[in-house]
């Protein structure tokens, strides 16, 4: 898009701001590629707020306004996502679920969950592997985007979402909608029960969760931060996981750079390098 065409004036020094708030706030890494991309997305919050000028949206921002600050998250995280995208990870949890029948309740967080399509693709394994819609399971679901939670809360699809789940998955785990509902399809109350939502920024020092975990899925997230970040993430993880816990990653992400805290365990899952430092109880 030419700048002269732009309804907005969208400097380099615009651009350098909104990289710097994004990055202290989020913890994200916006590449410069991605200048045209955050210009549409921030060109909505200005037609929305009535502001006319990025220097002035950005004084807004540093006035430290809150719901501001949470739309201008919402507009720059990506959110990707598919049911049982990435699917041979689900066989991994639901074997790691069998081989723990029985010792306790067990405890999985989604720390990306975006708009439900990954903690319910959890949910269902649940139950496919436990073999009833009230397994022995908690999921907590936790995204940094308030917009996608509530979607994912609401847990209503547009037929054309579930492509990729089977027509016995559907039947097992959907109510088609019918009249005004037609073409979308919820997810079954059950599966719903399963899962707390929560607002939370893997940025934060303290999250309120309640360890320990048997699985955390942390896909396609940490591609948005820099290594030390991705470290320092990682580095919390490492006491919530119960010692054989296990985590699992984006098909594009590798933690080679935080070996002293994860070993590789299978394609894109990780476990506690060190058993000593992760959560014993």
């Amino acid at each position: 898009m030419a700048t002269n065409e732009r309804e907005f004036h969208f400097t380099e020094q615009d651009f350098e701001a909104v990289r710097k708030l994004i990055y202290s706030h989020a913890g994200i890494s916006l590449n410069p590629s991605k200048k045209d991309m955050v210009y549409s997305r921030l060109a909505r919050r200005l037609r929305a707020t009535g502001i006319n000028t990025f220097r002035d949206y950005l004084k807004l921002l540093e006035s430290n306004n809150e719901a501001e600050w949470q739309a201008f998250t919402n507009a720059l995280t990506t959110n990707l996502t598919s049911f049982f995208r990435e699917s041979h990870h689900f066989p991994i949890l639901a074997e790691h679920a069998r081989k723990h029948k029985g010792r306790h309740p067990l405890n999985l967080w989604c720390s990306a969950a975006s708009t439900g399509e990954e903690p319910y693709s959890m949910a269902m394994t649940m139950v496919e592997a436990f073999n009833t819609y009230t397994p022995p399971v908690n999921i907590i679901a936790t995204d940094l985007d308030t917009n996608v939670l509530a979607k994912a809360e609401a847990g209503v699809y547009a037929m054309d979402r579930l492509e990729k789940v089977s027509p016995d998955k559907i039947k097992r785990f959907f109510l088609k909608g019918t009249g005004q509902q037609e073409g979308y399809a919820r997810i079954r109350p059950e599966l719903r029960n399963m899962i707390t939502f929560r607002q939370i920024n893997l940025l934060d020092n303290n999250w309120p969760l309640r360890p320990p975990f048997d699985a955390i899925f942390c896909r396609n997230v940490m591609i948005y931060f820099d290594k030390a970040t991705q470290h320092s993430i990682l580095e919390k993880f490492v006491p919530l996981l119960r010692p054989d816990g296990l985590l699992f990653a984006g098909h594009s992400e590798s933690f080679h750079h935080a070996a002293d805290l994860f070993k590789l365990n299978g394609n894109t899952v990780y476990q506690v390098a060190d058993k000593t430092r992760a959560h014993h109880g």
